[in-house]
């Protein structure tokens, strides 16, 4: 794929992010893509939902498993602002996702490359490409307004 695809695609996961900001949710957004379709969408909803579960990954993870009708989503990419937390990262194993791209690291809890690295397990029986920094400067302004107006209010 190629660069410019993958800024196409990333610019509607921060579109989605932004949704989730004006929802008082943390602002990380997801696109799920497939033959260079999107066959799925999210952004965090955990507050507005009361659901720990409901992080932009899993929540375009769901959608496009409803919309292919399907829990495996091979040959599908998934598209996320941050990098994604262990339960996300897991999700994404077993979805069967082909490839991974995500925006800015998470230095707290993302699970690519931060904080651990759970796709590097060597048990793991599905291996996903992963291509970050994509979009980086965007995704990390999002949330670091986010977060600096958050810290305003208190």
């Amino acid at each position: 794929m190629l660069l410019k695809d993958d800024e196409h695609w990333m610019g509607i996961a921060l579109s989605l992010a932004a949704s989730a900001r004006d929802m008082d949710e943390v602002p990380v957004g997801a696109v799920v893509v497939r033959d260079n379709e999107i066959i799925g969408e999210g952004f965090n909803q955990t507050l507005n939902l009361n659901d720990p579960s409901a992080h932009a990954e899993i929540m375009a993870l769901r959608d496009a498993a409803r919309k292919v009708e399907n829990y495996r989503l091979v040959d599908a990419c998934l598209y996320v602002t941050i990098e994604p937390c262990t339960m996300c990262a897991g999700a994404l194993i077993h979805a069967r996702i082909r490839r991974l791209v995500y925006g800015a690291k998470e230095p707290r809890a993302g699970a690519i490359e931060s904080s651990i690295q759970v796709l590097d397990n060597p048990s793991l029986n599905h291996k996903l490409e992963v291509t970050s920094g994509v979009c980086e400067d965007a995704a990390s302004e999002i949330m670091s307004t986010f977060f600096r107006s958050k810290r305003k209010k208190t």
